[in-house]
């Protein structure tokens, strides 16, 4: 094939129409890549794409391509990987786009990076995905571990087919007929492939796991079950959904998955699965005979046109002299009749051309489709053939596992027979001991000299008991481990029988299938001989058409006289059709003079309209000025905060009225437009005027008379601006410019005076309080995970008082955790109530920006929360190492109640008192307090017994020895003291600089927020 015919399929395949790829131009690129055995030309083309910036050329882009990986040679794989970074980038690209055809082709992008590197790492496995079970074994060499780590890459594989299938579906619109328009098709046809390799990835994951199962215990593949488990429902979903699909219909058959997933704890479940085949049906004549004649010639059935042109002149003729419709020579008849009558004989013999045409692909259908039919049953059988050979290594596996039990059942007699030695050994043992009991006996009675070998003896004695209860402990163990290992024996050997017994009657099964499929390819064979007589009945049927053909001829001279007919009836037609034509023109007029009447009064209804929302608005406006004179208003107040951000929405609010000013300016037909940016605009001036009334009432006078002056000033504008809207002459040049004015001078005010500790912008404060309280949820959830690791390692590592302690201790961090935990829940549901009950027609960030200082209240508790809990598990883990002290453990603990209690408090400061989720709150905070109570009283027993065991020993000590320890205690209990005083007053120092920046910080000694 020549490089730049490929070259051309390529750029007729990838282009901008938002159509599906043909298929002709996706064959000719996949035979050109076995052709050259790679992928050079593709990229070569391809490169020359402007691919990074239209959407839908990279979306038919990344279809040829998955084709290609697909189908193409297996080449293909390797050198696309050097254009890897690329698609990379391109990804990353596309995936700033939110929605169209931009996000597809980025999750398209990954799915294809992913398949490649898929292939790489595995490269027994071909690109489309087709292998034995005996080919599937070899890829994982017979190792547990290569078998593990394929069916976590089959997993992320699989994941990134769903998520092309999701984005796929989610960016249609199922409520219509999507699929049969050429936009739908082209977002649908790359699913094809899709459905493809996602029918194999599940298979395969399935017999993956049933071997994982054979051989790793079932806990340690929960997390393989789970994620299973997930992508089996999407998968089934997607499959469901697809198949009702009409233009999946006629190009490919999708399978069903089953009801229930695969149970993998039952090992005979395994011969229960069926693998999902997926059956593209063979194609239609039809489709093959769009292809380019340049490319493929059909050298099998004559060009149908020619054939009937040719028997036309031989039943005929050809010249002029011998033609049988020539009527200037045999009848006389005018020139324009003869040329009628030929057309009209053309056109009946075009008809009975297309009969014929019909008539030939009905039969190459039929024909195409037996010999599908036949292929796939020669599939089927195929199929029971090696699910036959893969019975009969089953059984001979099972077999060989039957001669392993009885091997270790011999095992188990020879440890039973061990285990008897052991038991004359204990005996001795005993007998040893009594001997050595007599002899104690005999020493305690002898002279006091002989202490010091008393004490021997007895030394041996105790040696000799702990070797006794060894002993014990010893033959308790061999027979537990005896008849474990029987009750396994025979367990074993009964579902070694059942599994025989299961694959001897699928194997008897599979044999009458065998036969009746062969009494259904007999009958098939039968069908095929039908249609063959079929089709010479449809050859005689084509000679009586062309009998028929010669009748017409004869019927040539009554259509002459029907001709004459027609003609004077057609004049007669002619006058009345005038007649008619007048009259329907002065409909007309009348008609248009209604219309331009109707659309007068039209006219005058919009300006109405338009005049009544002006009027409401300057009503609304008016009616907030008016409230700043009522004195019941002075006891309304607001925060700075909110009065900016009201501001900031009245003026893109100015900004959409001019728009929509300047759009009824050009178009006056549409009035609704204009009237509800007329009708928000009122609302949202009048809401700044009352929202910088109330906020004048919580600053100084100084700033407070400026705040109000300029609202007002405000006000009067928009009045102003209202006035010019209602007159036609005026709402042309009605200027919005002094009013925007206005609202700048009363935002720029509002922001000096905000409070200096809100240094956050108004659309972040919001998203910080989700962001700390998800950060205090998560390192709650890692210090619980950490004293669990700790947990573990101490029972591994430490042993007597020490692992007790370590235990005890770490335990009732535990706990204190788990309190903590339902506490920062609690919390969250308590502030969602305040937030729904609170924010009235505002968004959730704007009730967080009015009430700001509550807002910081909740980010510093929650962050005091986080840390708390951070340093607890640091100072359980330094004291779990020896390294750290208990004292620090205790401070941790306290610091942590009084972290919770601070959120506790700027939880419940605006909750209702009757709310259950604040019940909720204090009976959590009550949980925390006694978790801590736990800790510190765990912590002080571990001390104090640790502290037990080192016991003081003066014994060995003079006078003076211990009078001189006496008095260097003294010493040290006396700096001890003055070092405790002087940490107490840094301590009291340390707080009193905490509250002054948390107060900056947090904006304490303000009034409290919101209106009145």
């Amino acid at each position: 094939m020549d490089s730049n015919k490929m070259a051309v399929s390529i750029n007729k395949a990838i282009n901008t129409q938002e159509v599906a790829v043909k298929e002709k131009h996706a064959r000719t690129c996949i035979l050109g890549t076995h052709h050259e055995k790679g992928a050079h030309t593709f990229w070569l083309a391809v490169n020359r794409l402007p691919l990074s910036s239209n959407a839908v050329l990279c979306w038919k882009f990344c279809h040829v391509f998955h084709k290609l990986l697909r189908d193409g040679h297996p080449n293909v794989i390797k050198d696309s990987m050097r254009h890897k970074a690329d698609l990379n980038d391109m990804s990353r690209m596309w995936g700033h786009l939110s929605e169209g055809y931009g996000k597809l082709c980025s999750i398209y992008l990954k799915l294809l990076i992913t398949k490649m590197e898929f292939h790489i790492k595995n490269p027994r496995f071909p690109g489309n995905l087709q292998m034995s079970n005996r080919q599937l074994d070899e890829a994982g060499e017979n190792d547990v571990n290569n078998f593990f780590q394929l069916t976590v890459e089959m997993f992320d594989y699989l994941d990134c087919e769903l998520n092309l299938f999701l984005g796929v579906f989610s960016s249609l619109d199922m409520s219509r007929s999507v699929s049969v328009t050429a936009a739908g098709q082209c977002r649908l046809a790359p699913l094809i492939q899709v459905i493809l390799d996602s029918s194999h990835l599940y298979d395969y994951t399935v017999k993956l796991l049933f071997k994982l199962h054979s051989c790793l215990p079932a806990d340690t593949l929960q997390g393989h079950r789970d994620r299973f488990q997930e992508q089996f429902k999407k998968l089934k979903s997607l499959f469901y959904r697809s198949s009702n699909l009409q233009y999946f219909k006629r190009l490919i058959q999708i399978p069903q998955l089953p009801e229930n997933p695969p149970n993998f704890l039952r090992a005979s479940a395994l011969s229960e699965h069926i693998s999902p085949v997926v059956v593209i049906p063979a194609e239609s004549p039809e489709s093959e005979h769009v292809v380019e004649t340049e490319d493929l010639v059909d050298t099998d059935i004559p060009p149908l046109a020619s054939t009937v042109d040719s028997k036309f002149d031989d039943l005929f003729g050809t010249s002029a002299a011998t033609d049988p419709f020539n009527f200037n020579n045999q009848n006389g008849m005018r020139k324009d009749e003869k040329d009628r009558l030929i057309e009209q004989l053309t056109a009946e013999l075009q008809a009975v051309k297309e009969e014929l045409e019909s008539f030939r692909l009905e039969s190459g259908r039929l024909c195409q489709a037996l010999r599908g039919r036949v292929n796939e049953l020669e599939a089927e059988l195929a199929e029971q053939t090696h699910l036959k050979q893969q019975a009969l290594g089953e059984s001979e596996f099972l077999r060989v596992e039957l001669d392993d039990l009885r091997r270790v059942k011999e095992d188990t007699e020879k440890e039973q027979r061990s285990l008897s030695e052991i038991e004359r050994k204990a005996q001795a043992n005993e007998q040893r001991y009594t001997k050595l009991k007599e002899k104690y006996t005999e020493l305690v009675q002898s002279h006091a000299d002989l202490l010091r070998k008393n004490a021997e003896v007895t030394r041996q004695m105790t040696v000799a008991c702990a070797a006794q209860d060894e002993v014990e402990n010893v033959k308790k163990e061999m027979q537990d481990r005896l008849k474990a290992a029987q009750d396994a024996t025979s367990q074993q050997e009964k579902t070694q029988l059942e599994q025989l017994q299961a694959l001897q009657a699928e194997l008897m099964s599979s044999r009458s299938e065998l036969e009746t499929l062969k009494s259904t390819i007999t009958s098939s064979q039968q069908s095929t001989e039908q249609l063959s007589t079929q089709l010479s009945a449809l050859e005689a049927e084509k000679a009586g058409l062309i009998e028929t053909v010669s009748q017409k001829e004869a019927e040539l001279a009554s259509l002459g006289v029907e001709l004459k007919r027609v003609q004077s009836s057609l004049t007669n037609e002619r006058e009345s059709g005038v007649k008619a034509t007048e009259a329907l023109q002065n409909q007309l007029n009348e008609k248009e003079s209604r219309e331009q009447s109707l659309e007068s009064e039209l006219v005058s209804l919009r300006w109405v309209a338009l005049r009544a929302a002006l009027e409401e608005a300057g009503r609304i406006v008016q009616d907030c000025l008016n409230q700043l004179e009522d004195p019941a208003h002075i006891s309304c107040t607001s925060s700075a905060d909110y009065l900016v951000c009201r501001c900031q929405v009245a003026l893109d609010c100015v900004e959409r009225l001019q728009s929509a000013r300047d759009g009824f300016v050009s178009d006056n037909t549409d009035v609704s437009g204009l009237v509800r940016a007329v009708t928000q605009f009122a609302h949202l001036v009048g809401d700044v005027i009352v929202q910088g009334s109330a906020t004048s009432h919580m600053v100084p006078v100084e700033q407070a008379d400026a705040l109000a002056d300029n609202v007002k000033e405000c006000g009067a504008e928009a009045l102003a601006l209202l006035c010019q809207l209602k007159e036609q002459e005026s709402v042309g040049t009605a200027d919005c410019s002094r009013l925007r004015a206005a609202l700048d001078t009363v935002m720029v005010l509002g922001e000096k005076l905000r409070p200096r500790g809100l240094e956050l912008q108004q659309g972040e404060l919001g998203d910080l309080v989700e962001q700390e309280m998800a950060a205090t949820s998560a390192a709650v959830e890692s210090a619980a995970a950490r004293i669990e690791e700790m947990l573990n390692k101490s029972r591994a590592v430490d042993t007597g008082i020490k692992m007790e302690v370590n235990e005890r201790i770490l335990a009732s961090c535990t706990d204190l955790m788990q309190a903590i935990k339902v506490l920062v829940l609690s919390s969250k549901d308590l502030q969602r109530d305040i937030v729904e009950s609170g924010r009235g027609a505002a968004s959730m960030k704007e009730f967080y920006v009015k009430n700001s200082r509550w807002t910081e209240g909740l980010i510093s508790a929650s962050k005091a929360v986080g840390w708390g809990a951070t340093m607890l598990v640091d100072a359980a883990d330094q004291m779990v190492q020896g390294t750290g002290k208990f004292e620090e453990l205790m401070v941790c603990s306290h610091e942590i109640a009084a972290s919770t209690a601070q959120l506790v408090a700027a939880s419940k400061v605006k909750a209702d008192k009757d709310s259950p989720n604040l019940s909720r709150l204090r009976q959590a905070s009550k949980g925390v307090t006694q978790a801590t109570a736990g800790v510190v009283a765990s912590t002080k027993s571990g001390k104090s017994q640790i502290e037990d065991t080192e016991t003081m020993d003066f014994s060995a000590m003079t006078l003076t020895q211990i009078k001189r320890q006496e008095m260097d205690a003294q010493v040290l209990v006396l700096e001890l003291e003055t070092r405790l005083q002087k940490e107490r007053e840094r301590l009291g120092e340390l707080r009193k600089k905490h509250y002054e920046l948390a107060g900056v910080a947090e904006g304490w000694g303000g009034e409290e927020e919101g209106t009145g």
